[in-house]
């Protein structure tokens, strides 16, 4: 099979009050997007991909959906979160033994993550990347 350019446009997360969502993303300083009627799309500062909700475009549960958000700086990231009202964890990093409270002492990239959910309980990991490994 030969390889053809594919991007990912769009993750569609399941909401049950799609004005409460889109109020919440907005507030957390995504973009809204213009979109076809019945269709909320929002884009994060940055992001090349977007999520879309709107009522019955998708058969999932609200609260079902879990996302990568990569960020360069994680202390400042989570606390524009935490000033947008958003409710995050502490952070926490990868070790040998498995994750532990804290950010990465060494704040090596990949490591830290905090997580933080929607009105409806979609789950986002908030990852720091300040290297992208080879290949990526």
């Amino acid at each position: 099979m030969s390889t053809f350019e594919q991007r990912i446009e769009a993750l569609i997360i399941p909401v049950t009050d799609v004005d409460a969502a889109r109020d919440f993303y907005v507030s957390l300083g995504w973009r809204l997007d213009v979109t076809p009627p019945g269709v909320v799309q929002l884009t994060p500062p940055g992001s090349a991909t977007s999520v879309q909700f709107g009522a019955g475009i998708t058969p999932a549960a609200p609260g079902s959906s879990t996302a990568y958000l990569v960020v360069e700086d994680i202390v400042t990231a989570r606390e524009a979160l935490v000033a947008a009202g958003a409710p995050i964890t502490d952070y926490f990093h990868r070790t040998a033994e498995g994750f532990t409270p804290g950010l990465d002492p060494e704040r090596r990239t990949y490591s830290t993550r905090a997580t933080f959910t929607d009105p409806d309980n979609n789950t986002w990991i908030l990852q720091e990347i300040t290297t992208r490994l080879p290949g990526r």
